[in-house]
């Protein structure tokens, strides 16, 4: 376990500090409002930001960018059902969404910064109350790692996660929900409520086999929420039939999220997450600095 998370921490600092270059800026909701360097204007720069004294001594238009505020205080609500503890790729969901949390860890640590997690496995909810610094960072993700399966057979709450998250109202700062978002999306209202007043992000765990079904012939198949098995012969119609009404789900839950008012992010067992990750924090960083436009 030990080694398992050194090797993580090595993994989600090395790359991530090696492709986001540059101050503070991560998951930090906003570009922020202390000062940072000028640099050239670029169409689809926000004119508002125009730094007008270095524009007038170099005779070239230029903007003066910004670094994230400090003392951001991030929750994460990490879905550890028994529908995580699944995979067919390079990793069960459970360890992709240990891995997601110690992204998130990283991308808001440092400046006083503090990060704290509701972690829910059906069975329990394990609170992890937010603290800033690296030995808080480090010993968050171990007990994390270590929290216990939940019996086959336990539905997951994510719900409940959120409510419990949301309630007692708590400083603005940034929510990011960890999950595979399976089942009916009852947990709209709590997010959509949380979204109004935290920056939101939502981070969407999938396993290639929970999209298209492969041509094995008979499989059972199982739900380890209910704990319900059914033996079926896979046929190039039900393959058909399953990809379509998964795609259907997956084209819900994006839907929702959007009305959540949540950035999306998907994570797949099958692909390389930190490049994922990197894409996804760019592309905000653009739209933030108006390039996205």
């Amino acid at each position: 376990m030990e080694a398992a998370l050194r090797t993580l921490e090595l993994a989600v600092r090395g790359r991530l500090d090696g492709l986001l270059q540059g101050n503070h800026l991560g998951l930090v909701p906003g570009p922020g409002s202390e000062p940072g360097e000028a640099r050239l204007y670029q169409p689809g720069d926000d004119v508002r930001r125009m730094d007008w004294a270095v524009t007038a001594r170099t005779t070239e238009p230029h903007v003066r960018q910004s670094v994230a505020d400090r003392e951001l205080e991030t929750w994460v609500v990490l879905d550890l059902s028994p529908s995580l503890d699944f995979g067919t790729a390079s990793c069960e969901k459970r360890d992709l969404a240990i891995a997601a949390l110690a992204a998130v860890t990283h991308l808001t640590r440092g400046g006083g910064n503090r990060i704290g997690v509701l972690v829910a496995t059906g069975e329990q909810t394990v609170r992890i109350p937010a603290r800033g610094g690296l030995v808080h960072a480090q010993g968050m993700l171990r007990r994390v790692a270590r929290t216990p399966r939940a019996p086959e057979g336990t539905r997951g709450d994510l719900k409940g996660a959120v409510e419990q998250l949301r309630r007692p109202p708590r400083r603005r700062g940034l929510a990011v929900v960890i999950s595979d978002f399976l089942g009916e999306p009852d947990w709209e209202r709590p997010l959509r409520a949380l979204s109004t007043r935290h920056n939101l992000v939502a981070v969407e765990v999938l396993d290639p086999r929970e999209l298209e079904l492969p041509d094995v012939g008979t499989v059972v198949l199982a739900d380890p929420e209910t704990g319900r098995q059914r033996e079926v012969t896979i046929t190039p119609l039900m393959a058909r039939e399953f990809a379509a009404a998964a795609a259907e789900h997956r084209e819900q839950v994006a839907t929702v999220l959007r009305r959540c008012g949540a950035a999306h992010l998907t994570l797949r067992t099958d692909s390389d997450w930190i490049a994922d990750v990197v894409r996804f924090v760019l592309a905000r960083k653009r739209a933030w600095s108006g390039g996205g436009r």
